[in-house]
């Protein structure tokens, strides 16, 4: 993990912080920009295999120390056949980074299920190049239908750029 400040252990009486300290202080742990991205398209899965459910959005971060802090928000997650549920995961640049969800709305039998999501991780991407993290879905059983964004409800992922 980065350092966030080069600031002493501890402070005595009258001491005074230098520029490149205020500077430490000032600059650590602050929120340098936010990006979003918002879908309301229904995803329909009958596989277990991750596909994207069209919740994306990408940062480019100012400096390779920087955290990016994913959030997002899934509605309308809904299972309607089977024994199944929805699976969700994190994806940075098309590879799996995280699950965040296994069999959301799951029950044994038939019935529909409906409910809601959220998926919550700090990742370092040790990069300052453009960075896409999306959410993808599956069912958590072959052959049963999982549904994201059921009946247009609204999904969306926020993208918090942490200083280090």
């Amino acid at each position: 993990m980065a350092t966030p400040t080069n600031l002493p252990a501890s402070f005595t009486t009258a001491q005074i912080l230098t520029a490149a300290q205020m500077n430490g202080v000032r600059g650590a742990f602050r929120i340098l920009q936010v990006v979003t991205g918002t879908t309301s398209t229904q995803f329909t899965s009958t596989s277990s295999t991750p596909a994207t459910i069209g919740l994306s959005a990408s940062i480019t971060p100012q400096s390779s120390d920087s955290k990016i802090l994913v959030l997002a928000s899934i509605g309308g997650v809904n299972k309607q056949t089977n024994d199944t549920g929805m699976n969700l995961w994190i994806y940075r640049n098309g590879s799996q980074l995280v699950k965040t969800g296994a069999a959301i709305c799951k029950n044994s039998t038939g019935n529909e299920e409906n409910g809601h999501a959220s998926a919550l991780y700090l990742d370092n991407p040790a990069t300052t190049s453009a960075t896409t993290y999306a959410i993808f879905g599956a069912s958590s059983a072959n052959n049963a239908y999982a549904l994201a964004q059921h009946q247009s409800a609204f999904s969306v992922i926020v993208l918090c750029e942490v200083s280090a």
